[in-house]
């Protein structure tokens, strides 16, 4: 990959970035009513030095340039509603939480996706593909938040193999895991079906069957590698997919994840934390697009990048 592709790549990324960031402020100006208004008989005069105290009584572009600042070095203010918190210490507190349980939704999907697609591929027009094709379905169709409350229900409930809610130990990510899994998992699978069954018909793979390796070899060795290429291009729509779906899955199962905080601060109207949890996920997946950028072009080197186009050679 040339260090000129690159570096033009990171020079859209903080453009894209910074326009996350103005629409996302400009938004926040343009929404009705302000962070305190719920606060119920507070007098004028307190509210007045509240709005004094962050600034809130200062002009748009003032408080903009006070943002764009506080982006800069990292400080994204503190929170309206939580006394004595910033937006860094919510952040610092809640996103690990969400990376581990990302992480392991991450994981099922590739693993579990990958298996089913093969296994349609492989046994194309039979009652196997069929089976696996269905829960595809069912995975596409069913949104997270529905999964999740069905998982609750059933495997928590009913069948207390599980808990119901909240987070400690490894058991309670299980079911949120799968939640957030179901959807990229149903369409890890289709992807991979759809690519196996192209490369199974390959001249290449008749060779390599004609020499005598069995479906299992010939599958491991030839033909899941080449299949994986659009897998590893879905890697950041999938990080885009798990990441924004735990905000409602976090606070469907009591997770102190940074996907609850980001719910509770827009029903609370906390400006400084929508924006700046906004702006933090923003460049995650921004991040992880690039990232995928550069795993592609390394792991096909068919795959070359000249100016401003990627090629195959």
């Amino acid at each position: 990959m040339k260090f000129k592709y690159l570096i033009r790549k990171l020079l859209l990324l903080i453009a894209s970035l910074y326009l996350v960031a103005s629409v996302t402020f400009f938004l926040m100006q343009a929404a009705p009513g302000d962070p305190f208004m719920q606060e119920q008989a507070i007098p004028e005069e307190i509210m007045k030095s509240m709005y004094a105290h962050y600034g809130l009584d200062q002009p748009w572009y003032v408080q903009y340039g006070r943002y764009l600042k506080g982006l800069v070095t990292w400080n994204l203010g503190p929170s309206f509603k939580y006394e004595g918190r910033t937006v860094n210490d919510i952040i610092r507190e809640g996103f690990p939480v969400s990376l581990v349980l990302g992480l392991e939704a991450i994981f099922i999907a590739l693993f579990v996706g990958i298996i089913l697609g093969s296994i349609a591929a492989v046994k194309r027009s039979k009652w196997q593909d069929h089976l696996c094709m269905i829960f595809a379905v069912i995975g596409i169709s069913v949104p997270n938040f529905i999964m999740a409350t069905f998982l609750q229900f059933f495997l928590a409930m009913k069948l207390d193999l599980f808990p119901v809610a909240r987070w400690g130990s490894f058991a309670h990510s299980i079911l949120p895991a799968l939640a957030l899994a179901a959807l990229p998992t149903a369409f890890i699978a289709r992807l991979t079906r759809a690519n196996m069954v192209e490369v199974l018909e390959q001249d290449y793979v008749q060779t390599a069957r004609s020499k005598g390796l069995s479906t299992t070899q010939v599958v491991l060795k030839h033909v899941l590698k080449n299949s994986l290429l659009p897998v590893i291009t879905y890697l950041a729509p999938l990080a885009s997919a798990v990441l924004t779906g735990s905000f409602i899955v976090e606070k469907i199962f009591g997770i102190p994840g940074l996907g609850g905080w980001f719910v509770t601060s827009i029903t609370n109207r906390d400006y400084t934390v929508i924006m700046g949890v906004t702006v933090f996920y923003s460049a995650i997946l921004m991040f992880s697009v690039l990232l995928v950028d550069i795993v592609y072009s390394l792991v096909d080197p068919r795959i070359q990048v000249v100016g401003k186009k990627k090629v195959r050679l």
